[in-house]
């Protein structure tokens, strides 16, 4: 029989757009596969091992979808990360070693724990890792937010982050919440200079 159809990058296109020029969004609550680390993702195992758990269970849960008895069709969504020091107003894209991350990726509705258990196990099943167990179901809502397209290396987002920070000043709001990131591109295939990645930053009117 035919299924649903689902396009999160579509029906979230202010989410999960942006132009280099920094702006506004409001940013609803939604669900999330996460798991969390700590130290450089360029050099820390830790990450790449995180990474490659909650790719893992995302396309098991596509796959499980895809074979209910009422199919759900929805293409993995980007990786996203939430990135922080104890002390943010130190938060520097310079020392990435002291950064704290939540790796993350949005998922339909459908996705209940249920779901995420019987993928985790499939998951398991056909590839065992030491990773899956810390990936977690979880709901997380920004709302008001700036955010900004970074195209180039990710070792060279520093003067748009330095931008995206101006702006909100400029904008009367000071930062509130974790610096986030969401990777359009994949590194393994796209040459650094045509990276594109979404900047995202939290914010609060100030004062």
């Amino acid at each position: 029989m035919p299924g649903l159809t689902i396009d999160l990058r579509r029906e979230l296109s202010a989410v999960y757009s942006a132009t280099r020029e920094p702006a506004l969004v409001d940013v609803p609550e939604l669900p999330y596969l996460m798991i969390d680390g700590r130290g450089d993702p360029n050099t820390a195992p830790a990450y790449a091992d995180a990474v490659q758990a909650l790719y893992s269970l995302a396309y098991t849960i596509r796959f499980a979808l895809k074979r209910r008895p009422d199919p759900v069709d929805a293409r993995v969504m980007p990786l996203e990360g939430l990135w922080w020091t104890p002390d943010m107003a130190t938060f520097s894209t310079d020392d990435k070693s002291a950064w704290n991350w939540t790796m993350m990726i949005t998922v339909p509705e459908q996705v209940t724990a249920a779901v995420v258990e019987d993928a985790r196990a499939a998951a398991a099943r056909k590839r065992p890792h030491a990773g899956l167990h810390r990936v977690r179901l979880e709901r997380f809502a920004e709302g008001r937010c700036a955010q900004v397209l970074h195209v180039g290396p990710y070792s060279a987002e520093g003067p748009t982050v330095a931008s995206l920070h101006a702006f909100v000043a400029a904008s009367g709001c000071t930062l509130s919440g974790r610096h986030h990131e969401i990777y359009l591109g994949d590194p393994r295939r796209s040459a650094p200079e045509t990276l594109r990645t979404i900047l995202r930053q939290p914010i609060a009117p100030a004062g």
